[in-house]
């Protein structure tokens, strides 16, 4: 597994299906950012020999974002599979519910130490970024997104789970409530400077980080510039004096 850049909290989010664009990608930027982020896009077309190819491109850590929802069982054997491809993070979705979080960790735990490789992070999704309180209500959730994401965040580390995804707008609550170990991994980043698509619970990388964000994931406004890598280097020299610990 490639180590995180102790001074670089950024995964840049890779979501392309293109196999030439991720690694191209990759490789213009590995001096830039702290890691690389996969989703389904990219998983869906490529797979597991697809992530092995962006890791040799950077030598980055790489987030496999597939975000597991499923029953136990079926979560679990996923997560042994992807533990055996060397990657940073993954990550499920927190509404799965305990029995499913702590199936995942056991999973990553046993694999360990079957094959001993290096466990990645095991962290939970809580609300996604595009979705606010009118996109609960529709969905049944009369709670706002701030206090529903407080309840699965808790659930979350009383699995044993080691984050959860969250807005950079409840990473102050939520490192407050959960404590300093408890990793914040935060999409819904943007730059001042970049537009905001279509994320609705946004924060700039820097106020992030000051709110208590552990990574920072970061899509567009570094892969859809001009140029990227020109785009990245700006972000990394914006949030170097917010950045307190190491990854």
């Amino acid at each position: 597994m490639a180590s995180l850049k102790p001074a670089n909290p950024v995964f840049v989010a890779l979501d392309t299906p293109s196999l030439n664009d991720a690694t191209n990608l990759a490789a213009k930027l590995a001096d830039h950012v702290g890691g690389l982020k996969l989703g389904l896009e990219f998983f869906s077309a490529h797979g597991p020999k697809g992530v092995q190819q962006v890791q040799r491109a950077s030598e980055l850590p790489i987030f496999l974002d597939l975000k597991f929802h499923d029953i136990p069982n079926t979560v679990a054997s996923a997560v042994r599979a992807v533990c055996q491809l060397g990657v940073y993070m993954i990550n499920v979705h927190a509404s799965g519910g305990r029995a499913m979080m702590e199936a995942a960790v056991k999973a990553a735990d046993d694999t360990v130490h079957e094959l001993a490789v290096a466990r990645p992070l095991i962290i939970a999704v809580t609300v996604l970024t595009s979705m606010d309180a009118n996109d609960l209500g529709e969905t049944g959730v009369a709670a706002s997104p701030a206090d529903h994401v407080r309840r699965l965040a808790a659930l979350t580390k009383a699995s044993g789970l080691d984050g959860v995804v969250c807005s950079p707008q409840e990473a102050a609550a939520l490192k407050s409530e959960l404590g300093a170990g408890f990793k914040l991994i935060t999409p819904g980043v943007r730059p001042a400077w970049s537009a905001a698509n279509d994320q609705k619970r946004i924060m700039t990388p820097e106020d992030a980080l000051s709110a208590g964000a552990d990574y920072l994931v970061i899509g567009r406004p570094i892969t859809a510039a001009a140029d990227p890598a020109a785009a990245a280097a700006r972000i990394a020299a914006e949030i170097r004096p917010y950045i307190k610990t190491s990854g």
